[in-house]
C-alpha cells in the first residue's frame, strides 16, 4: 500500500489510536502533520515517526475552532506542499449520566468531536477541491455512536453525528473525487480503560500478554495498531471507490456497519394511524423486531 507523495493530517495523534494512524500512514510513505494539545506529546509522536525514517511535523492546537482547522491545513501545505488525506481523530471524554451532565461537559465533547470534525473537514475540503486531484477524508466514529452507551450522552451524540455528516459529505464531495468514510474502532486506549467488561483484556495487554482469540475476534478488541491498517487502506488509491461507509475494526475483526433502515412497515387504509390502531398492531408486528441498545457483548468461553 504505497502512500508515497501523499500528505496527511491526523488530529489528536499524539498518543493512542491517533498516533497509531499517523505512524502507519508514515510507514506507507505519507508525510504527516501530527496534532495534539500537548507540545511535548506531539514532539514525541513526531520523533517516533522521523526516527523510523518517516516525515512528520507537529501542529499544537486544540481542535474545534475554524482557526485551528485552517492552521492544520496551512501547516500541511507550508511543510509538504499539498494535502491529500485528513483523519479526524481528536476527541475527549466527559462521561456522566444525563441528570448529572453539565452544559460544560456536553459542550466540551461536542466541540472537540463533532464541531472539530466539521471545521477540519470543511477546511480540508476547500483545499482538496482547489487542488482538483481528489482526496481522502476519514472520520473516526465509535460503537457508542452506533448503539449508545450508558453515561455517554455527549459522546454518543457526537459520534452518531459524525457518521451522519460522513454520509452527507460523501454525496457532496463525490464530484470532486473526494471520498469520505467513517472508521468505527475498538482498541485498548484511555477511552476504553473504563469499560468494566474490557478491563481484564486491557490488563493483559499492559502486562505484555497476548489476547485470547475470543477478545480479538468475538469482541473485536485489540491494540491501536490493529486498527491502523484500515486507515491506511482508506487513505490509498485502492479505496477510491469506497465512500459514505462506516467500517468497524478491532483486533482480528473487520466489519461493515449498515445504514439505519426500516425493519418493519405497516400501512393504514387511507386514514392514517390513530393511537388505538397503533396499539392494535404493535404487539404482533413491531414488538418482535424492537432494537437493542448498547453493545451486546457475547459471553466469554468457559
Amino acid at each position: 500500500m504505497d502512500l508515497s507523495g501523499k500528505v496527511a493530517i491526523v488530529t489528536g495523534s499524539g498518543r493512542g489510536l491517533g498516533l497509531a494512524y499517523a505512524q502507519r500512514l508514515a510507514a506507507h510513505g505519507a508525510a504527516v502533520v501530527v496534532n495534539d494539545v500537548d507540545e511535548a506529546v506531539a514532539k514525541a509522536a513526531v520523533d517516533t515517526i522521523t526516527e523510523a525514517g518517516g516525515r512528520a511535523v507537529a501542529e499544537v492546537v486544540p481542535v474545534g475552532s475554524s482557526d485551528a482547522a485552517q492552521a492544520l491545513v496551512d501547516r500541511a501545505v507550508a511543510e509538504f506542499g499539498r494535502l491529500d488525506v485528513l483523519v479526524n481523530n481528536a476527541g475527549i471524554l466527559r462521561d456522566t449520566t444525563l441528570w448529572k451532565m453539565t452544559d460544560e461537559q456536553f459542550d466540551a465533547v461536542i466541540t472537540t468531536h463533532l464541531r472539530g470534525t466539521f471545521t477540519c473537514t470543511r477546511a480540508a475540503a476547500v483545499k482538496l477541491r482547489e487542488q482538483g486531484e481528489g482526496g481522502r477524508i476519514i472520520c473516526i466514529g465509535s460503537p457508542t455512536g452506533q448503539v449508545g452507551n450508558f453515561g455517554q450522552t455527549n459522546y454518543a451524540a457526537a459520534k452518531a453525528g459524525i457518521v451522519g455528516m460522513v454520509r452527507t459529505w460523501a454525496m457532496e464531495l463525490a464530484r470532486a473525487q473526494i471520498t469520505v468514510n467513517a472508521v468505527v474502532p475498538v482498541a485498548a486506549t484511555a477511552m476504553t480503560e473504563t469499560v468494566p467488561f474490557l478491563k481484564p483484556y486491557i490488563e493483559a495487554l499492559n502486562n505484555g500478554e497476548p489476547l485470547p482469540a475470543f477478545a480479538r475476534q468475538q469482541l473485536g478488541f485489540g491494540t491501536p495498531e490493529d486498527a491502523a491498517g484500515l486507515v491506511a487502506f482508506l487513505a490509498s488509491d485502492a479505496a477510491a471507490g469506497i465512500t459514505g461507509q462506516a467500517v468497524g475494526i478491532g483486533g482480528d475483526r473487520l466489519a461493515l456497519w449498515s445504514h439505519p433502515s426500516e425493519v418493519v412497515v405497516e400501512f393504514a387504509d387511507g386514514t392514517g394511524w390513530s393511537a388505538d390502531a397503533i396499539a392494535d398492531v404493535w404487539a404482533d408486528r413491531f414488538s418482535p423486531s424492537l432494537q437493542t441498545v448498547g453493545q451486546q457483548f457475547p459471553e466469554p468461553p468457559r
